[in-house]
């Protein structure tokens, strides 16, 4: 259903597909400190709990155990160790993938660059600052585009390498006043199409409780993979 990019990624090598209130715990040495505990609830599928070994230690976890949700709640409790709240990850089914290969891009949509600098720090100063800081969108990012009215920038999508891998993480912002047109989509589409023909493997995440973002990652074509949660910055 996905491309080896996604499962490779977040998937063991050898996967129970049970789908019940147990938790399967994966070691993973190449885990930044920044994400040393994740928990992914897979869509319609089992539950994984990575660990650093360091982590995996300090908790009394091994690799391949399981260990019931409440059970390991309990775990987290004790050892003073928190997760965030979770985000949605989406993606391309392999079939999304080839119906966007055949898609021509949309005459009010282009890929982005320096010259356009004015144009986005218009749309920046008109957007919200919340919006501003879900979105995440800049325009020195591997890879933006953007959707015109006129000569006004309304949607932008940027997109970059994501911890090293050759997922591409992407951030939209619309303009609040020109939703509703399906710029949103149009850029998303075009920017993700762009990153796969760039070998690179689009990924869309958003916090559950977004309606807006989850509803235009559906619209966008990408299909829910799972739910994700990581440990919260101690710092």
């Amino acid at each position: 259903m996905f491309s080896n990019l996604v499962t490779n990624r977040w998937l063991p090598s050898v996967l129970d597909a049970r789908v019940d209130d147990s938790v399967r715990v994966v070691v993973d040495p190449s885990l930044p400190e920044s994400r040393s505990v994740a928990l992914l609830r897979l869509e319609a599928g089992p539950m994984l709990l990575s660990l650093t070994p360091a982590r995996a230690s300090e908790l009394a976890l091994a690799d391949g155990e399981r260990i019931d949700d409440l059970s390991l709640r309990s775990v987290l409790d004790r050892a003073g160790l928190t997760l965030n709240s979770p985000d949605h990850l989406f993606y391309l089914t392999l079939d999304e993938q080839a119906t966007l290969r055949g898609e021509a891009l949309g005459d009010r949509t282009r890929q982005l660059t320096a010259a356009d600098a004015h144009a986005f720090e218009e749309l920046v100063a008109a957007a919200p600052d919340e919006d501003l800081e879900e979105a995440f969108v800049e325009l020195d990012h591997w890879l933006v585009f953007g959707a015109f009215v006129g000569d006004k920038l309304a949607s932008v999508v940027s997109m970059y390498p994501w911890n090293g891998t050759r997922l591409a993480d992407l951030g939209v912002l619309t303009l609040p006043e020109f939703r509703g047109r399906g710029l949103g989509r149009e850029t998303v589409r075009a920017a993700i199409a762009a990153a796969m023909s760039l070998g690179y493997e689009p990924q869309y995440r958003c916090q559950v409780d977004n309606v807006e973002s989850v509803a235009l990652a559906r619209a966008a074509g990408f299909t829910p993979f799972g739910l994700w949660e990581v440990i919260i910055d101690e710092e």
